[in-house]
This record gives C-alpha cells, structure tokens and sequence, in this order.
C-alpha cells in the first residue's frame, strides 16, 4: 500500500477528514459542527474578534462566518458587541454559556483524540503536536 501513503500532505488531509468527522460526530447532539467548535475555541483564547478577523484567523469564507456566528448567537453561546474603535464594526465574544459548552465538551474532544493517535505514545504524540503547531504557526505569516 505504497502510492499515496508515502505522500506527506496526502496523509495530513486524510487524518484532517478522520479528525474532522470524528469531531463531527461528537458534536452531532448539540447541533453544532466542528467549524462552530473552531470558532468558539478561537473566541476562548481572546477577548472577541472582529467577523473578519475570524475570517482570516480560521481560513473560512467571509458569508461562512456570518452563518456561523449567527447559529452560535441563536445558542446563546457568542454575541456581538459594538466595537470600542469603530462603532460601525460589531466583534464577536464569547457568552458565559459558550464558555460552559467548550467546559463540557473538554472531555469528549480529549476522547476524539485519543482515538484519532491511539497508535501513538504519549512522547510521540507530544512530538507531532510540537511539529503540528510548528508547521501550523509558519503557515500564519
């Protein structure tokens, strides 16, 4: 089974699509998808965000974030919030409600991954995602 396993980036994307419905199958019940959990979680580690800047920060579609945004707000889990720099801008932040729910869903997304590198030990997966994140944060440049 040489071909297409020896190609690098063709790995990546096939462990992107496992992770990705892995991710979606424990997110299933709440009626979220994995791009509303990438959100959320990028919106935990700031204090709210532009629509476009989340456009950029997660590589979605500008009309995608709008959709996004607009399912998380109907949950209760964002709001928007007028900009403190420009009045005409809103910046999307995280209720209290979408910080309980990241809570909650902390041990299933540990299980998600477990599963997805259960072939690895513990230093290897240490080492991938030290690589992972490298590679990750050179392609943010």
């Amino acid at each position: 089974m040489r071909g297409l396993h020896t190609d690098t980036g063709y790995l990546l994307y096939r462990l992107g699509l496992r992770s990705g419905q892995l991710f979606n199958a424990f997110l299933q019940e709440s009626g979220l998808r994995l791009r509303h959990y990438a959100l959320l979680r990028f919106l935990a580690t700031s204090e709210g965000a532009l629509q476009r800047e989340l456009s950029s920060r997660l590589g979605y579609d500008p009309s995608a974030i709008v959709g996004l945004v607009d399912d998380l707000e109907r949950l209760g889990f964002v709001e928007r919030r007028p900009s403190p720099d420009d009045r005409r801008s809103r910046i999307v932040v995280l209720t209290a409600d979408g910080r309980a729910f990241l809570r909650d869903t902390d041990e299933a997304g540990r299980r998600v991954t477990n599963e997805l590198l259960e072939p690895l030990g513990a230093t290897e997966r240490d080492a991938l995602h030290a690589l992972l994140q490298r590679v990750a944060e050179a392609g943010l440049d």
